[in-house]
């Protein structure tokens, strides 16, 4: 079975190299220009997700949680912009005021932490991402 038919069924990791693991092969998955969203309580494992994805295409750079910068962009064998909407208003203007869309190149990904708190987002979703944590363990699903 595939990593996308996995997801749909929902895949729980019981630690963050498992975690790591679905997100690189989700990543080996992804179109050229892709914009994953991920949604989750606090600790459900979204920067853990976006992390793996930088381990998949060779991110050197230390993966953080742009919590206070809104994003952060990273440059591997693909560029993966990485936001968080947490602490956005749900402002029509947030994209023009972000300038992201002069920032990301192909081939790129945009992962999007709490994108409920986004008016809209102006590109084509690839994949809804949704995580949910029990304990230790993670659910990580297409929704």
């Amino acid at each position: 079975m595939n990593i996308l038919d996995r997801l749909k069924s929902g895949i729980t990791t019981s630690s963050v190299e498992a975690t790591y693991q679905v997100a690189c092969e989700l990543a080996a998955q992804l179109p050229d220009e892709a914009v994953l969203t991920l949604e989750g309580d606090l600790g459900a494992g979204k920067t853990t997700f976006v992390k793996g994805l930088a381990q998949a295409w060779d991110i050197q750079e230390a993966v953080t949680s742009p919590t206070f910068n809104i994003y952060n962009l990273y440059q591997g064998t693909r560029q993966l912009a990485h936001m968080d909407a947490y602490r956005l208003e749900k402002s029509p203007e947030i994209w023009d005021e972000l300038m992201l869309e002069e920032l990301i190149f192909p081939p790129f990904c945009l992962a999007i932490e709490w994108p409920s708190k986004l008016p809209f987002i102006p590109w084509p979703i690839t994949h809804r991402l949704q995580l949910t944590a029990q304990g230790e363990t993670r659910t990580i699903s297409l929704t």
